[in-house]
Parts: structure tokens; C-alpha cells; sequence
């Protein structure tokens, strides 16, 4: 087996294979893209040693876990969409579940207030970890290489360690308060009780072992056994409720992906219960009644416009389809899309005067990661995975080396009130024992001409499904390439609060100006998602990673 440092020297041989320009990376045999430049590059040494699309992003996922522990993850789950060269496509879904002994007011205090505290730290904010059964799930179902090459390289990168970037430094001791009071926690991301300097080697030795069990023994070496065990240790410990029986309970499910057209794009992403999908497809139907590219500042009027309502939908119908009867076609259908332009979207301009629609809640962290694929066949692979929070609920598996999520603050906990991150849900994401929890992720493939076109995705909690949105606009309504629709300034409305965010390049723009006296209400000055997105034309892959973030396109 190769060791990963010859992985590195053969990544440096092959780098005058890739040509780079302005930001913009391309390649001709294949590609990955994704938040950590370690983690694309082991992906795309997998593309050279003969693996496919699926085979990358596991060994990729897996990188991640070791390389960008605020999001990449043993401990989450997340949605993969696959489009295969045959022009076939399916989704996989490893979200997180509710443990069976959850209850929907279990974080509301004695006299039914939501307990914000309870949603998102300790290990009662944690639902079960679906990640390392769906990346096995997807290896052994549509990968070509044996599990021990996929996750080498992770075990490499977590026993011998790496060099923490200064962003990453930065980003662990920015939650230094934090993980000095947890001692498994301190353990890992402080140095002695200190916080991390500058160049500080990353060694994780508890995490390569628990993915040795992994290689091992497969899905039972992390839902049986030792790792297990230290899980439902940690609950204990910690006040959490994940249980042997949820762990060995767990699996992922396939699911058919929610599809679209505008214009003449197809537009292929996630079902429930990610929200992002239906929301993405429904604003696009909306836009394409009403938008009107070449007149830009109405465009961005109407986009507002439409964003609101998809977001109201949002709140009231999505959640667990396996738990709740989610109206998918009637949400992305453009009969529903030309009834609402002509009955409800310009009659009632605040958000707080829709109502979402009838047919016969609640927004994630923005510490989510996202990578896209694409090998040398044109097989495609969209991937967004998550611990929630930034560096989930801060609770590493003492023993087992990787941080837990808190997942649960997803769900509706008191429907018609605002999570921690200010969005509204409903009785259709309310808990329930092994219910998953809606999510705003939103990793999605759009085909032109029959043939695959974007491969594109963020993270950024609620503000990924505007996220991906606009950079699928940009490419197809502004004719940019890949680099510049990722890097251009982003606006967001996501109709509670009703107020539009909006990065640090409008700011004081014409625009804004515009919007103000159209009555939409200004709201504050943010960074807007963090996309990774390849478009695929004339048989050659563009890639790029989004500047706001310190990832890397990888390719050859």
C-alpha cells in the first residue's frame, strides 16, 4: 500500500497535468473539490489509481473527518446525490437520526419554553451518527476499490498527523472557552490546556484507531463494539440518550432525487428530509414565471420575492418523509410555481402576511462542508456533510477521537418557534424516535443537454439552498464560469426573519438601495455559504473552491 507521502510526491509530479487561471482549476481526467486542500488531494490520487467518482468522495469524506474536524466527521451524517455516466441517478441519505427514547418536548423546560441551551451542547443535542454508514453504504454498493485504500490515507493523516493551517488554528481557539472545559475535548484541540500555536502538528491517534476498527470490521466496527461502546459511554457521562440499540439500528437509506427543469436545465438534488432540494427547485420555478435576467435589478427584486415563499413553505410542509406525508411534486411542480405568482407572491410583501400554501422549521450551522466530484467517465458526485455547530456539540468521544454532533437542534423542538439560527418549523419536523431531522443541505447536479453541467454545493445552514441557488444562476442566467459565479456577491432572504442579509461587496450598493424601496427590509452584513463547484463543458472540468473559504480544487 502506498504511504500517503508518496501520495503527496506523485500529486506534485502530476500538478503540470492541471492548469490554473484566476482562480479557476482545470483538468481533463478528473476532479475533486472541497474545504480542506488535503482531503481533495487524497480524492483525486483515488481518480489516478483507477477509482470512480464514489470511490473518491469516501476516501475524501473519510480525509475530511481527519483534516476538517469542524465539519468533516465521523460523528454527523450528511446527503449524497450521484449521477452515473449512464445518465442514471440516486441520492443517498445518512442523515442523523432521533435516538428511540427521544420525545418532542424534551428540550422544552417546565413550563413549555424552549431550552436553547439543551438543543445544542452536551451530548442530549446529538442524534445518532449516520456518516460512516453511508460512506460504507455507497463504497461497497457503487465503488470499485477495496475499502483499505479508500481509508488509508485518513488513517495516515490521523496517526502521523499534519500541520494545521493558521485558518484552522484560528478556528480551533476561537472555541477555546469551550473545549478547555470538556476533558476529552481538551485533549485534542488544546495544547496542555493551552491554546494551539501557530504550525501546531495535529496528531489524533484515538481517531486512526477508531478508523482502523473501522477498515476492520466495517460498519461494525463503529456501531458494535468498542466504538460503540465509548459512544454510549460519553451519553452516559454526558446526560445523552444514544443507546447500543440506536447505534446498531442505523442505516442509511437510498432515496430517488427531487428533479426539476429551468429552461433548459435539469435540475437534480436532495429530497426530503433535506429541505434544500424542493426549496432550490421551487424558487427556480417561481423565478423562471417572473425573472427577467437582462433587467437585473428586478430580477434580484423578484428573487427576494420568491425566496420568502419557498422559505414559508419550508416551514410548514418538510420534514421526514418516512415520518410526515411531504407534498414533493406539489411543491416543485410548475403548476404550483405559476398559482402562486398569480394568486399570493406580489399581494403581500411582508413575510409575516404568507401563508404557505395548501395542497387538497429551524436552520442548521453554517459549520457544514461540501465537496463535488467527477472522474474521468463523467460519473458525478455531490456530497454535503455536517456536525451542525461548528465542531458539532464541542463533546469528543473520549477514547475514539472524533467530536459529536447536535444535530437535534435541527428539529421543529417547539414548532412555530426559531431555533438557535432563526428559522421556523412545524409539526412536520417535530421529534420523533428515529426521525431525522430537516436539513437545509443542498448538494446538487445540473445537466445540460442531457449531459452533466454543474456539480455544486455549500455549506452555510439555511443559507445554502441561497447559496447554491445563486451560483447556479450566475452560471446559467450571467454566463460566468465556474470561479466567478462561486466568488460573486451573495444576498439572502429566508422570510423569517424578514429582513434580506447580504455580503460586505453590496453594502451601500445601488442594489440594496433598490430592494429598500421595493419595502423589503435590510438586515445585516455577512459571509453567505462557501461553495466547492465544478462545471463540466467540451470535456473539460472546471473547478474552483470558494475564496471566502481555504479548500482546493484538485484535479488532473
Amino acid at each position: 500500500m502506498r504511504t500517503f507521502f508518496s501520495i503527496l510526491l506523485s500529486l506534485v509530479f502530476f500538478s503540470g497535468l492541471l492548469a490554473q487561471t484566476n482562480g479557476l482549476v482545470e483538468a481533463k481526467h478528473g476532479m475533486v473539490v472541497s474545504a480542506s486542500d488535503i482531503a481533495s488531494d487524497v480524492g483525486v490520487e483515488i481518480l489516478k489509481e483507477g477509482g470512480n467518482a464514489v470511490d473518491a468522495a469516501v476516501a475524501t469524506g473519510f480525509a475530511l473527518a481527519v483534516t476538517f474536524p469542524s465539519a468533516g466527521n465521523l460523528g454527523g451524517g450528511g446527503f449524497m446525490v450521484i449521477r452515473f455516466p449512464d445518465g442514471t441517478t440516486t441520492t443517498i441519505d445518512y442523515r442523523e437520526k432521533a435516538p428511540l427514547s427521544a420525545d418532542r418536548d424534551m428540550f422544552l423546560d417546565d413550563n413549555g419554553k424552549f431550552n436553547l441551551e439543551k438543543s445544542t451542547t452536551g451530548t442530549l443535542s446529538s442524534g445518532v451518527p449516520g456518516s460512516v454508514a453511508g460512506l460504507l453504504y455507497v463504497l461497497d454498493k457503487y465503488g470499485t476499490l477495496p475499502l483499505d485504500k479508500i481509508i488509508a490515507p485518513a488513517i495516515k493523516l490521523a496517526e502521523d498527523g499534519f500541520i494545521l493551517k493558521k485558518e484552522l488554528v484560528n478556528s480551533i481557539n476561537n472555541h477555546f472557552d469551550e473545549f478547555v472545559n470538556i476533558p476529552s475535548s481538551k485533549k485534542i484541540f488544546t495544547d496542555n490546556g493551552n491554546k494551539l500555536p501557530n504550525n501546531f502538528k495535529l496528531i489524533q491517534t484515538d481517531l486512526s484507531e477508531t478508523l482502523k476498527l473501522i477498515l476492520q470490521f466495517g460498519y461494525d466496527g463503529f456501531y458494535k463494539g468498542k466504538t460503540a461502546e465509548l459512544i454510549v459511554k460519553q451519553n452516559k457521562n454526558d446526560g445523552g440518550i444514544i443507546t447500543l440499540e440506536d447505534l446498531q439500528s442505523y442505516q442509511p437509506v437510498e432515496r430517488e432525487p427531487v428533479a426539476g427543469i429551468y429552461k433548459d436545465y435539469k435540475i437534480i438534488s436532495m429530497g426530503p428530509p433535506s429541505s434544500g432540494g424542493i426549496a432550490l427547485i421551487q424558487t427556480l420555478n417561481l423565478l423562471e414565471e417572473i425573472a427577467d435576467p437582462d433587467i437585473k435589478k428586478e430580477y434580484y427584486n423578484k428573487l427576494i420575492y420568491s425566496l420568502k415563499y419557498a422559505y414559508t413553505d419550508r416551514s410548514k410542509h418538510l420534514g421526514d418523509k418516512d415520518y410526515y406525508d411531504v407534498p414533493v411534486n406539489w411543491l416543485i411542480s410548475k403548476k404550483y410555481a405559476k398559482y402562486v405568482v398569480d394568486n399570493i407572491l406580489f399581494t403581500k410583501s411582508p413575510s409575516e402576511n404568507y401563508v404557505p400554501g395548501n395542497p387538497k422549521d429551524l436552520m442548521e450551522s453554517e459549520e457544514t462542508t461540501h465537496y463535488s466530484v467527477v472522474d474521468k467517465n463523467g460519473m458525478c458526485v455531490s456530497t454535503t456533510t455536517t456536525i451542525n455547530s461548528s465542531y458539532g456539540n464541542k463533546v469528543v468521544v473520549d477514547g475514539a477521537g472524533f467530536l459529536l454532533n447536535n444535530e437535534m437542534d435541527d428539529f421543529s423542538a417547539k414548532p412555530g418557534e426559531a431555533n438557535q439560527f432563526g428559522l421556523i418549523g412545524g409539526e412536520a419536523n417535530s421529534i420523533q424516535p428515529g426521525k431525522r431531522m430537516l436539513s437545509s443541505m443542498t448538494p446538487t447536479i445540473v445537466e445540460k443537454d442531457g449531459k452533466p453541467f454543474i456539480i455544486i454545493g455549500s455549506p452555510g445552514g439555511s443559507t445554502i439552498i441561497t447559496t447554491v441557488l445563486q451560483v447556479i444562476l450566475n452560471v446559467v442566467d450571467f454566463d460566468m464560469n465556474i470561479y466567478d459565479a462561486i466568488a460573486y456577491r451573495r444576498l439572502h432572504h429566508q422570510a423569517f426573519p424578514n429582513r434580506i442579509d447580504f455580503e460586505k461587496d453590496y453594502k451601500d450598493s445601488d442594489l440594496l438601495q433598490y430592494l429598500g424601496t421595493k419595502g423589503h427590509e435590510l438586515g445585516r452584513q455577512r459571509v453567505l455559504g462557501r461553495a466547492q463547484g465544478i462545471v463540466i463543458k467540451d470535456s473539460v472540468y472546471t473547478g474552483a473552491t470558494d475564496p471566502r473559504s481555504y479548500g482546493k480544487a484538485s484535479g488532473y
